[in-house]
Parts: structure tokens; sequence; C-alpha cells
């Protein structure tokens, strides 16, 4: 599923290459205003911080909601005191664009990130034309070189990676890229089977200056309470934000701790 995944987001961007070269998305995103700080947004705090996520749809979930205006929806996630927004951008399973993106940096003052899967330098250029701050690299579908290059041009660009694990070996190599902001994604994307206790078990293998995220496997206040228990920093939520009242679920959310 992962190598679906990341394959159909490269096709999608050579079809857009067609369109936009290279240079052109490189000079955009050169153009644009410098990139807002989401290590200072999402540094530890004494309580938990939450990056709240514009997502219509999931592998895993199927229609989620259809967010006709994800301007307003991020908006109200910056309201109910959301750090950072999260913004599906791939097209073909999770129903995102990047127009949804442009949409959201010029609607909110927080960090912005793009949750696709990214494998080549057209798609970070993309990302810092549309004005996000943070870029998501996932380890299990990058090979090492591959990885620490991609983080490289983020970090260049003046962007956050956030590179997210699933394993005690992924987060070795995600720490050998000299990573800050490390999530931990309970959910295994190449057989989508959810692990919740998976971030408790690796949570001390974290580099001592890294933030760290708590990603999937978040329905209600008690898994936000239970992550922050085992040593959360920040909790990436989607589906239970996008089915409920945004407002209600983050006061219940940022109430834990």
């Amino acid at each position: 599923m992962l190598l679906e995944l990341l394959n159909g987001s490269l096709e999608d961007a050579a079809r857009r290459r067609q369109d936009r070269s290279l240079a052109a998305v490189e000079r955009a995103a050169l153009d644009r205003a410098a990139a807002i700080d989401a290590l200072a947004a999402l540094s530890p705090a004494e309580r938990v911080k939450i990056i709240a996520e514009v997502k219509r749809a999931s592998p895993s979930r199927g229609a989620l909601a259809s967010i006709p205006d994800p301007a307003m929806h991020a908006a109200l996630y910056e309201e109910g005191g959301a750090s950072a927004i999260s913004v599906l951008t791939e097209e073909r399973r999770f129903g995102g664009s990047l127009r949804d993106l442009e949409a959201v940096r010029d609607a909110v003052t927080l960090p912005v990130l793009r949750k696709d899967f990214i494998g080549e330098e057209y798609q970070v250029f993309e990302a810092r034309a549309a004005g996000a701050d943070i870029v998501l690299l996932i380890v299990a579908a990058l090979e090492q070189r591959t990885l620490e290059r991609l983080h490289t041009l983020i970090t260049d660009l003046g962007m956050t990676p956030l590179v997210e694990t699933h394993s005690a070996d992924e987060l070795s190599r995600a720490t050998d890229v000299g990573a800050r902001l490390i999530g931990v994604n309970a959910r295994n994307l190449s057989t989508f089977e959810l692990d919740r206790d998976l971030f408790g078990s690796l949570v001390e293998r974290f580099p001592a200056d890294a933030i760290k995220v708590a990603e999937s496997a978040v329905q209600s206040a008690a898994d936000v309470a239970a992550y922050r228990a085992a040593g959360a920093d920040v909790v990436l939520v989607g589906e239970a934000l996008v089915t409920g009242d945004p407002l209600e679920t983050l006061a219940e959310f940022l109430a834990v701790g």
C-alpha cells in the first residue's frame, strides 16, 4: 500500500511538471516569504500541542468529510487552539490537493504541513511554493540517501521536515539525518494495521533535542491523554476533528494536559 501511494504521488507530480517546470516551481518557492518556524511553534510546553489535520478521506476509512472550504475549516482549528495545521495534498486516496494547502496558508497564521508521499525534490519545491512550512518525510518510503537529500533541501528552504517513523530502526534512521521533529505513526502504512502502544515503546529512543509527535489512533481525549502520558509533545489529529465539531473536540483534547 505504501509503495502504491508513493508511486501515485510521484506520477501526479510528473503530470503537474508537464504544465509547470521544476525551474518555475523552484522560482516560486524562492519567491515565497520566509517559512514560519515550526520548531518554535511546536516546542514542548506544559500542555500537549495539537497538529490539526484537514483530511477528506483515507485508504483505511474511506470518505470522512467533504470539507468544501478547507480554509474555513483550518481557521476553526486556529481559533480552537491548534499549534499547526496539516493538509493532505495526496489526490488519489485522500482527496486532497495543493490548492487546499494554498487556501489554508492564506487563512491561518500557524505553521502549515504538507502531508503527502514525498519522494523527490519537485514535490519539496511545490510545498514551499504553495506556502508550506513543514513537509512530511516517511522513512519507510525512502532510501537513506534520498531521505538525507530531501531532509537537507527542506531545511535549506527554511522549512521543517516532519520525519515519520514506524519502528526502532526507522527512528534510528531519522536520528542519523539530524531530524528535530520526529513522528511515530501508530498506523503501519504497509498493512494499515494500528499499534496504539508503538509510540510508548519507542519514546525513549528519541534524541534528547527532538520534538516527539504521536500520530494516528486518536478518537477521544483519552487517546490524547495516553499519548501525553507516554511522553508526546505533540499529537497529530485528523479523523476525530473532521467527523465531529472541531472547536469542541479541540477543547477536549487540549484540556488533557
